[in-house]
């Protein structure tokens, strides 16, 4: 230890030397070495008194903040967008409100709050090495990241069973509305559950440097240290990444591969139309679901595999590209959350028709080419305009009634003038009802793909 460090630690400590009489003060340090958490955080404030660093360890000049910034932010962005827009076509539109729409759109819900609640401050925090938002939401955060990557898996779980019930067990009874909202509420209470340690371990700590800077972390410190000294928090990673990754891929990959198999590689005999149709859009939902799975797969394996890693080989957190790996391996995590709403609107007919509703709604006021129409209802069962036989029987009646007006309108003159002008109006009533039967039908065979 040099002289300079020693007159800096001693000019800290000797003001608070003579209030070392008070017994409480005492018994508080007696507490504090008495438990091994306590040590180790009194260790590391000791460490940096004694020790200091000169300056900010992890600083990262602006150029390279700007990249950063700019590819969460394009992220962030598209997955906010996308799962919002996913939540509205579900809750806004009856015909949307399916039991596997449901689970979609608890999906979605639990990326939002990814995204929003926890995404956007562990980037600041990772970008500038700086918790600058109090102890409290560095407790909320910690939670909510756990609760929200659990919800994700626990539904594409819940999706993948009642998919499974559907293709390989058809003549059983359905899983209903009110089963899957049970199943939901089942999905985030366990994903809680396994959160909880977050609400007791989480704590932040001001570390100093000598040129006066000081920066604040937001950290899990558990009974016997932290990251990566732990062994009780590895023994929760190892915990937390069996029942969230390891388990529930290994379970969704092979329903999908047994459903695949029953789908494709089976003998399909003779069929009806309607039971090809039907086939045919199992494998569509079958085939988008498999590739959801293998995203989510793909996306958070890099990030288990880091700290995993870093645990049996701590040399890795002192590389001087730990900083920007760390990031590498969170964008690509988080953006899984980005991936789903492309997804759905790249190989599912009906969500595409919506979100090119919605593009349209908000660009231009105006409804695409695929619904027909440019009346909002023309997207879910029309409230005043009957079923489609009505329709279609209403329509033969207009054309019998122009028919008739055809053959007894052989006068002249105004009784002409007159027959011609109702025989133009009832066409263009005829015609209203032959676009809104055909949209309605458009929408009707959209709906068979999700089926």
């Amino acid at each position: 230890m040099d002289d300079d460090n020693l007159k800096n630690c001693t000019s800290q400590l000797l003001p608070e030397l003579g209030s070392l009489n008070s017994s409480e003060m005492l018994d508080a340090l007696a507490t504090m070495l008495n438990s091994h958490r306590d040590r180790a955080t009194l260790k590391i404030m000791l460490h940096d008194c004694l020790y200091p660093n000169n300056s900010h360890p992890y600083f990262l000049p602006w150029w390279q903040k700007t990249i950063w910034t700019s590819l969460f932010g394009a992220m962030l962005l598209v997955s906010t967008t996308g799962n919002t827009t996913v939540i509205w076509i579900v809750l806004a539109h009856r015909r949307m409100r399916t039991v596997t729409n449901y689970f979609l759109v608890n999906l979605s819900v639990s990326d939002l709050m990814m995204s929003l609640l926890n995404c956007v401050f562990n980037f600041i925090f990772m970008l500038n090495s700086h918790w600058p938002f109090g102890s409290v939401y560095c407790t909320i955060n910690n939670f909510v990241a756990n609760v929200t990557v659990a919800a994700s898996v626990f539904t594409l779980v819940a999706i993948t069973l009642d998919r499974y019930m559907a293709i390989m067990r058809p003549l059983r009874h359905r899983m209903s509305r009110r089963r899957a909202r049970l199943l939901i509420a089942v999905v985030w209470a366990s994903s809680c559950l396994l959160a909880l340690p977050c609400l007791r371990y989480s704590e932040t700590m001001t570390r100093r440097y000598r040129n006066d800077s000081s920066r604040t972390v937001c950290f899990m410190e558990w009974p016997d240290g932290h990251y990566p000294h732990s062994v009780t928090e590895h023994v929760y990673n190892i915990v937390f990444l069996s029942l969230t990754y390891v388990i529930p891929v290994i379970a969704m990959a092979v329903c999908y591969t047994i459903m695949g198999q029953e789908l494709w590689g089976g003998s399909i005999g003779e069929q009806t139309q309607r039971q090809l149709d039907s086939i045919k859009s199992k494998r569509k939902v079958v085939r988008m679901f498999s590739i959801v799975i293998t995203i989510f797969a793909l996306c958070w394996l890099p990030y288990h595999g880091y700290f995993i890693y870093a645990y049996h080989d701590k040399s890795v957190t002192e590389s001087k590209y730990v900083q920007h790996l760390y990031l590498g391996f969170y964008w690509l995590a988080m953006s899984h959350a980005m991936v789903n709403p492309i997804i759905y609107f790249w190989m599912n007919n009906r969500f595409r028709v919506y979100f090119k509703y919605a593009l349209c709604r908000c660009c231009s006021n105006q409804y695409p080419h695929d619904l027909e129409l440019t009346n909002a209802d023309c997207i879910s069962r029309s409230r005043s305009g009957g079923t489609k036989r009505q329709k279609h029987l209403q329509h033969k009646r207009l054309e019998g009634k122009m028919s008739h007006l055809s053959l007894n309108a052989q006068g002249t003159g105004a009784a002409n003038d007159n027959a011609a002008a109702t025989t133009a109006a009832l066409k263009r009533t005829a015609n209203s009802i032959h676009i809104n039967c055909n949209s309605n039908n458009n929408i009707d065979a959209i709906g068979q793909q999700n089926s």
